[in-house]
């Protein structure tokens, strides 16, 4: 038998762990810790992927697709020895950086995915594999899979071009890309597909084929955007911008669809779980339009050189999109509770964390003046966020002791 609350708990652990680590890093400028900062990001941003996304997704397609599959012993064996290559990551990272053991741990952990995908397209059963939820799912595990590239070329490119090559950045680039952009966005839309086919919430064929040929097609090109920082052909920011706006009529033909089904979704959902819905669309619109925005040349120049507008939009798309729909479906399945206490702080303290970020860059873009305080600020909104994330994690104890 799996304690996928238990299970839940633990990915909600690293939710918290990366929060603490954020503020961490925040407070680097404005005090005197004695660690390095490289490493401690190195850290934040493996144990936020590797531990809390990928953690939460393993709960979340055990549950959906793998739970009357019997093999439960398997998948408990596979999920332990994950959770430790994540650990033996947070125990290298923030010490050593990039060394053998962080390299052992992240090496392993890709080995385990790779056994995970594997897990998922033998054992689910075949009326579900003719779902269109788990078509989402399933494209969205061979994103992750072909994401794993990237980390992988970084040994021989550090080891013949150097880390001050272009295709360090690019191989950096196209992992980040098809984790955020296709692993995550399409395993999300798989998790929301199953939860409409559950309440028998139809998409038509047609509607359906449409965004999945569209979103697919758009994750595809828009790795252009990636790369065009590089000034290469008008080609590829041609190719960008017809990606991005692919991906922007995917959504179009989707919400049209949703949109027909609209007091069905209202009548089926508690309020809490519509309004992440509605909040989640919201952001993921933003982030659409944002990354269309990044396909024109005057933008992409200020992009490209502006870090605190790469920042932003990660974190936007991370914190936004991806982490706040998780909750959204981990609380769905009743494998955590939400309450409006929590949730209100959380995407007050990321609203806030993403409004500071984002000022700083137009301050660099319109070169304007910086509040000298903005470290401080920063500081701030980062706590406030780890505060409403340690509420959502504290009333977990409150919901199980009921």
């Amino acid at each position: 038998m799996i304690n996928t609350k238990k299970y839940s708990l633990l990915a909600l652990g690293y939710f918290l762990l990366i929060a603490i680590l954020g503020v961490l890093l925040r407070s680097f400028p404005v005090a005197d810790f004695n660690f390095n900062y490289k490493h401690v990001v190195h850290a934040h941003s493996h144990i936020a992927l590797l531990g809390w996304v990928y953690t939460a997704f393993m709960v979340l397609i055990y549950q959906l697709y793998l739970r009357h599959s019997a093999i439960d012993k398997k998948y408990k064996r596979l999920f332990w020895f994950t959770q430790f290559t994540i650990v033996g990551m947070l125990a290298s990272f923030p010490f050593t950086g990039y060394a053998l053991f962080s390299i052992l741990f992240s090496t392993l952990f890709l080995i385990t995915s790779y056994a995970f995908s594997h897990m998922v397209f033998k054992h689910t059963p075949i009326t579900q594999k003719q779902t269109n939820s788990f078509k989402c799912m399933r494209i969205g595990l061979w994103y992750m899979i072909i994401s794993s590239i990237g980390p992988l070329a970084l040994g021989v490119i550090m080891n013949t071009l150097g880390s001050t090559s272009s295709w360090y950045r690019n191989a950096i680039y196209f992992y980040l890309h098809f984790q955020y952009n296709g692993w995550f966005i399409l395993a999300l839309f798989g998790v929301l597909i199953y939860v409409f086919e559950r309440h028998d919430i139809k998409i038509s064929k047609t509607g359906f084929n449409r965004f999945y040929i569209y979103i697919n097609l758009g994750v595809i090109l828009t790795f252009t955007i990636s790369i065009l920082w590089m000034g290469l052909h008008s080609t590829i920011n041609g190719l960008a911008g017809i990606g991005g706006l692919i991906q922007i009529v995917a959504l179009v033909f989707l919400v049209r669809e949703l949109y027909r089904q609209k007091n069905e979704i209202k009548a089926n959902f508690t309020k809490v779980y519509y309004w992440i819905l509605k909040i989640t669309l919201i952001c993921f619109s933003v982030k659409l339009l944002l990354q269309y925005a990044g396909t024109f040349p005057n933008n992409m120049e200020a992009i490209s050189s502006n870090i605190d507008f790469i920042i932003g939009y990660l974190h936007w798309v991370f914190l936004g999109v991806v982490s706040l729909t998780l909750l959204g479906f981990l609380n769905y399945f009743k494998l955590i509770k939400l309450t409006k206490t929590g949730l209100i702080l959380y995407v007050f303290g990321f609203l806030l964390l993403e409004a500071i970020i984002f000022y700083k860059g137009l301050t660099i873009w319109l070169n304007l003046h910086l509040p000298e305080n903005y470290l401080f600020y920063i500081l701030i909104s980062s706590i406030v966020l780890l505060i409403g994330i340690l509420v959502v994690f504290v009333q977990q104890f409150l919901f199980n002791k009921d």
